[in-house]
């Protein structure tokens, strides 16, 4: 695995109020686009929920830009914030 590896990942970022339901509504969203995910990280700070995801883009059934579309919808729908960025912009972005 070289390089090219990071242009089918993608890190997926939550961050709000918590609630019950948070993990699976992402992960969902994920599943119906065939996206995997890689590896997942959470916690909550004082009532404070975050979430990182690694997810592995390859075997996804749509473009990047439908995802997107589909996280910024669900993020109104849970009162939350999510983002979703290539794995190699955001290694670019925080010198990783």
């Amino acid at each position: 695995m070289g390089n090219d590896a990071s242009t089918n990942r993608a890190i997926v970022a939550v961050l709000g109020s918590d609630r019950a339901g948070i993990v699976a509504r992402v992960a969902g969203e994920l599943a119906d686009h065939n996206a995997n995910i890689l590896d997942i990280s959470q916690t909550i700070l004082q009532g404070t929920f975050t979430m990182t995801m690694l997810v592995d883009l390859e075997p996804m059934d749509c473009d990047f830009a439908v995802l997107h579309d589909a996280f910024e919808a669900l993020a109104k729908e849970l009162g939350v914030q999510i983002t979703i960025q290539r794995e190699e912009l955001f290694k670019l972005m925080y010198r990783l």
